[in-house]
Parts: C-alpha cells; sequence; structure tokens
C-alpha cells in the first residue's frame, strides 16, 4: 500500500456545510474508506490549505478516483502528494 498526503481547501459550500455540519468531515471519511483508501491522520490546519490528509491507498488510479470524486462534489478542491516513507527513501538514493 501506498501513502499519499492529500491538501484540501474548502470552497464557499463547503465551508457552509462544514459550519452547519462539521460531523460531515467523519461522513466524508466513510465515504472515503468504502472507496478503498484508508485515512491515517487527519488535521485541520491554518493557511493556504484548510486540511491536511493523510492516507494509504493500493495504487495511484485508486486514489486519484477519490480525489475525482470529491473534487467533483464542489464542496473542496485537493491536491494529492504521493509520499515515499524515509527511510525507503534513503535506501533507494543508497541504490
Amino acid at each position: 500500500m501506498a501513502i499519499y498526503i492529500m491538501l484540501s481547501t474548502l470552497t464557499g459550500e463547503g465551508a457552509e456545510t462544514i459550519r452547519e455540519r462539521p460531523e460531515r468531515i467523519l461522513e466524508v471519511n466513510r465515504e472515503v474508506e468504502a472507496m478503498g483508501v484508508k485515512v491515517l491522520a487527519q488535521y485541520a490546519v491554518l493557511g493556504p490549505y484548510d486540511f491536511v490528509n493523510v492516507v494509504e491507498a493500493p495504487d495511484n488510479e485508486t486514489v486519484a478516483r477519490v480525489s475525482v470524486e470529491l473534487a467533483a462534489r464542489g464542496s473542496v478542491k485537493i491536491m494529492t502528494l504521493p509520499a515515499i516513507p524515509i527511510e525507503e527513501f534513503i535506501r533507494r538514493v543508497k541504490g
């Protein structure tokens, strides 16, 4: 399984939903997990993004599908980044 960082920015519609029903965040997490992506960690943050999610997925295609599905709702914009565990990165750099 691969690790990904998902950086999310709420649209106006998304912010309104969260203001009225903050538990919607947990509902979306369950929907994401039903699509085959496990939420490992989630943080609300300040700055250009509203949330940082660390997720695990079997492959790029699965996490891309989740990104598209969520973005298509119009409540959030997502940037997804593949993450390499540092031990793996060091091993690959060493060759």
